[in-house]
């Protein structure tokens, strides 16, 4: 049934009428409050506006400054008379049922108005779900006696296991949910396995994230304080419903991340880069440097290990190049993947690892572990923030001068964006070849200013050119990837470094992605083929053992060649 709710603002004389239908509506200052009042004197989250069969009721939500019906303040849902006056703050607002049109003028029921002053603005994606609010609520007020009842952090610090903990919890909010619900206190269309699922996960994990990290479209969730989450789909930002109940709960999620591996955040270091036990990769900065409230950043690793295949079909790459890229790992040439924040380069580093022996040593050293390889024989080495006492540190670049004291056949360095480039150019010429690391750039030309100023950042004083001759000798091949405007990622570029002439290192393109335009669905499109070029190192292929259709590097060619092995490496 159709209702009037008319507004008189503080300063506004008149009424602004606003049509609603049958739900439940939550009225404050917030942002995700489907009826909001962005007054000072409103909560957050200030009242209950309940709407069904023709009647409407309204509960206060312990506001700080209480909601009056007809003057008087009100604790329990009242029902409301369609002549009550209700205040919010310096706000009144009336209630009453639709009139009905006569039959000969009756038209299509009008939609409920969206007003920008009245209601939060929200996705094209996403329908507002009237349960909402009340969902959240009632959540709240079971965490609110599930801590009365049980103190889980006295019970982590005495040392009861993960498991104890969970069975714990588990029974103490089925017990706290079954008390609310034979006391017919469960809202209807509220099921208590979904509301003891999420107090679980907001009391023991990840909370509203545990959903968004099950869910395999999502590529990365970005948690904006406790009301605004936001995730990635298809390389597109999209605006959830998802909301934390206040800051202190997006803490408490942060806690659970960052301290199983050591790391911690707090006002004297707040801000924290983690993984979760799955690799993906964490990044949380809170108050007083976020001004939005605590702030995660979650970038998700694929619980699938994409594989080549997986990449020619995304159209990531073709079927020549990776098989180039194979060939180039097996020769033992030193690779270094470049790209832009979220282009991709860590699962391609993945993807290029895979193609290492098994039967060789490897040693990869990164901020926080994410790679997953695959071979028999892997140590991993991990970074370490400094303690609470600013000492202990661990960087990049002391795990890779270390690592060169580990006998590896192979070391992958996650990343390099500082001094650590000096060790690893000079780990790549002292007999590590086969190396592989990732670099933020813009271009494959760029890679080299960068690793420039990276080996500056390492306090050497070493004139330009002796830093070139180290690049120029030291880097085979340069895979530069890019997210592309549609959300895509591909490979733009697999350039070779063929030496120093003058002062200028000298590359060349073997593949190249020319885009051509974008078609009716948004998508890019475009061409990735060879240059015609052919790597200077062609030769040598035979001598390892390997056999490579040169037909791949002529650009008149449109046929898939394979790596073939025409005797032992």
């Amino acid at each position: 049934m159709a209702f009037t709710l008319d507004i008189i603002k503080p300063g506004e004389g008149s009424a602004s009428r606003y049509s609603m239908e049958d739900g439940t509506y939550i009225i404050g200052r917030g942002q995700a409050c489907p009826i909001q009042l962005p007054y000072p004197d409103v909560s957050e989250r200030h009242a209950l506006l309940l709407l069904r069969d023709g009647s409407a009721s309204l509960q206060d939500l312990h506001s700080a400054n209480g909601t009056f019906v007809n003057g008087s303040p009100i604790d329990d849902p009242v029902a409301l008379r369609p002549d009550a006056v209700v205040q919010i703050g310096e706000v009144m607002l009336r209630v009453a049922p639709a009139e009905e049109e006569p039959e000969e003028e009756a038209q299509e029921p009008e939609a409920p108005r969206h007003d920008s002053a009245l209601l939060d603005e929200e996705p094209q994606h996403q329908q507002h779900d009237p349960m909402a609010a009340v969902r959240r609520q009632v959540k709240e007020q079971i965490q609110k006696e599930l801590i009365s009842r049980l103190d889980i952090k006295r019970l982590t610090v005495a040392g009861v296991d993960k498991a104890g903990l969970e069975k714990q919890a588990t029974d103490k909010i089925h017990e706290i949910v079954e008390q609310v619900r034979l006391a017919g206190k469960l809202p209807k269309g509220i099921e208590a396995a979904a509301i003891e699922r999420d107090v679980f996960n907001e009391a023991i994990r990840l909370g509203p994230l545990e959903d968004l990290l099950a869910d395999e479209s999502v590529t990365e969730i970005m948690v904006n304080g406790p009301s605004r989450v936001y995730v990635e789909r298809g390389g597109k930002l999209q605006l959830t419903d998802l909301q934390f109940l206040d800051d202190a709960s997006v803490m408490a999620i942060i806690e659970r991340i960052v301290s199983p591996i050591g790391r911690r955040i707090d006002e004297s270091q707040p801000y924290v880069d983690a993984r979760l036990a799955d690799g993906s990769r964490v990044n949380a900065i809170i108050p007083p440097l976020s001004l939005t409230g605590p702030t995660v950043t979650i970038r998700k690793f694929a619980k699938k290990t994409l594989t080549v295949d997986d990449f020619i079909r995304f159209g990531t790459w073709t079927r020549n190049a990776a098989e180039f890229m194979k060939a180039c790992v097996i020769m033992r040439k030193n690779i270094i993947v470049a790209g832009g924040t979220g282009s991709g380069k860590t699962t391609l580093l993945n993807l290029l690892s895979g193609f290492i022996p098994h039967g060789e040593r490897i040693v990869t050293v990164e901020d926080a572990a994410e790679l997953r390889l695959v071979q028999p024989h892997v140590v991993r080495l991990e970074a370490r923030p400094p303690n609470i006492e600013g000492r202990g540190a661990v960087t990049i670049r002391d795990l890779v001068k270390n690592c060169l004291r580990m006998r590896p056949d192979r070391i992958i360095v996650g990343e390099c964006r500082g001094g650590e480039a000096l060790d690893m150019l000079q780990a790549m010429n002292t007999g590590h070849d086969g190396s592989l690391t990732t670099v933020h750039a813009n271009s494959p030309r760029d890679v080299i200013s960068r690793l420039e100023t990276m080996v500056l950042m390492s306090g050497m004083e070493l004139p330009s050119r002796a830093i070139r001759e180290q690049i120029a000798s030291a880097v085979d091949i340069v895979i530069h990837e890019s997210r592309l405007s549609d959300g895509s990622r591909k490979v733009v570029a697999i350039s070779e470094v063929t030496g120093l002439e003058g002062q200028q290192i000298v590359m060349q393109d073997i593949f190249s992605f020319r885009q051509t335009g974008i078609d009716e669905n948004g998508k890019v499109t475009g061409v990735f083929r060879p240059t015609g070029a052919v790597p200077t190192f062609y030769e040598h292929l035979r001598s390892r053992g390997l056999n490579l259709d040169p037909a791949m590097f002529d650009p008149n060619q449109n046929r898939e060649v394979r790596l073939e092995r025409i005797g032992r490496e």
